[in-house]
Order: C-alpha cells, then sequence, then structure tokens
C-alpha cells in the first residue's frame, strides 16, 4: 500500500492528536512510497534496523522512536548511523509512544490486562479517559506471590516485588507500562491493592512501605513488548501487510 495510505490509518486508529506526547508521533523518517513489508519492535535501535535491512522490509513500526523532548538537534554518532541505514535502504520509520500506551484495546496497558486477565479496566487519573496509567480488578484475589509468579511467567521475566506491609490479597490493581512509577501514589491514594509498571525509582519502595500498596516492576521493555506486536498483527489482519514482530531483547 501508499505509505501516505498507512500513515493515514494510523493516524485514524491511533489518533495521536489527541495527547500530548514527548516525542512526534506518526512518520519520523521518511523512506519508499510503497509499502509491503513491515517489521514491528519495541525501540527502533541498529539491531532492529539490521533486521529489516536483512528481511528487506519497507517500514519499521516502533513504540521508541526518535527526536525525543530535550534531545540534542545534532544527528552525529549513534544517531547518525541509525538515520543513514534506514536512508540509505528506503525505509520508513512510523513511531507511536503514548497514543500506543492508551489505545483501548491494541495499546500496551489493554495488551497487559488481556494477558493478566484484569477485568473493570478504566482510567487511574480519575476525570481523564486519555489517562496513561489505567486500573481494574481480578475476577479472584491473588496472594501476593501467586502474583508475582503469574507475572514472571507471563512476561519471562523475574519481577521486582515490593511488598505492602500488611501484606494484603490483591483483588484491585493499577499498572501502567514503562516508566510509569510516578503512579503509585495516586495507586495508592484511592485504596488500590497493588501497582504494576516497567521501572522502580528510589523514593518508589518507600511509597509502597508508607502507604500499604504491593509495588511489581517487571521491566520497561517486558511490559511494552504487547501493543507494538498486537498493532503488527491488526495491520497484517486488516490490510493484509506483510509484518513480522522482532523481539530485540532488553533486560531493563
Amino acid at each position: 500500500m501508499q505509505r501516505k495510505d498507512l500513515e493515514q490509518y494510523l493516524t485514524d486508529l491511533l489518533k495521536p492528536q489527541q495527547i500530548k506526547d514527548f516525542t512526534p508521533n506518526g512518520l519520523q523518517v521518511q523512506g519508499s512510497d510503497n509499502i509491503s513489508k513491515v517489521i514491528t519492535g519495541v525501540t527502533a535501535t541498529k539491531a532492529l534496523i539490521e533486521r529489516a535491512i536483512t528481511e528487506k522490509a519497507d517500514a519499521i513500526l516502533v513504540h521508541h522512536g526518535y527526536f525525543w523532548k530535550n534531545e540534542s538537534y545534532v544527528i552525529r554518532g549513534m544517531k547518525h548511523d541509525r538515520i543513514k541505514a534506514l536512508l540509505l535502504n528506503d525505509i520508513n520509520l512510523f513511531a507511536y509512544h503514548l497514543p500506543l500506551d492508551i489505545h483501548p484495546t491494541l495499546g500496551n496497558n489493554a495488551q497487559l490486562a488481556k494477558l493478566f486477565n484484569i477485568e473493570n479496566v478504566q482510567a487511574l487519573e480519575l476525570g481523564n479517559p486519555l489517562s496513561v496509567a489505567v486500573q481494574g480488578n481480578f475476577a479472584n484475589a491473588h496472594t501476593a506471590n501467586d502474583l508475582t509468579q503469574l507475572i514472571n511467567k507471563k512476561l519471562n521475566r523475574e519481577c521486582l516485588h515490593i511488598a505492602a506491609p500488611s501484606n494484603k490479597p490483591i483483588k484491585t490493581i493499577a499498572w501502567c507500562s514503562g516508566g510509569g512509577q510516578g503512579y503509585i501514589e495516586l495507586a495508592a491514594e484511592q485504596g488500590i491493592d497493588a501497582f504494576l509498571t516497567g521501572e522502580v525509582s528510589e523514593q518508589t519502595t518507600h511509597v509502597a512501605h508508607e502507604m500499604d500498596i504491593h509495588f511489581f516492576a517487571a521491566g520497561h521493555h517486558a511490559t511494552e513488548r504487547y501493543g507494538v506486536k498486537a498493532l503488527g498483527e491488526h495491520l497484517a489482519q486488516e490490510l493484509g501487510l506483510d509484518v513480522e514482530f522482532i523481539d530485540i531483547d532488553n533486560p531493563a
């Protein structure tokens, strides 16, 4: 299909204009006018670009692209090497950050809810339908140990668990894929039993202890694999594109 048609389809689907972000969403590097083969992945690393070149892809679609707020404008070193490889091989780079986190069915948060069988998903930020963090509940309460094992199994990653002092059972949970640890206080203030995200900060431990909430950090990359993978599968089904998800593993 034509690049402009794919870009418009993604704009209509993900609605990036609705949310303020730290990076431009959409087509970040222009390549071939015609797109038939798409590689999806979490981050537009050199390794992912090299795989796309090997697979003769016309486009790469990622969650983490380029040109972040406060990033240097200079194109040199690592950034030069990545962009040069895209341009020399006529590969389009599409990137969707927060719009892919919050999409109600294909987004990272929605895919985590599906993975862990979380019900009644709604915004954590009350009154904000575009909340980056969300909340829900399990049909049956989990012990902290059981939920730890479930997270480890589903994400294939040893998660960090900071226990609530009461070690209460977990019926309600809030979560935010990636680096969402700052939302833990909002979850605790609403009386939610546990908070799950990708990363942890020094102060997170103190919040969990002092506000009696379980905290789980399961990895930035591991919690953000599933949105872009689901998006690629959607494009293959709806548009007939040849789409391949490539997981360049990252322990962070």
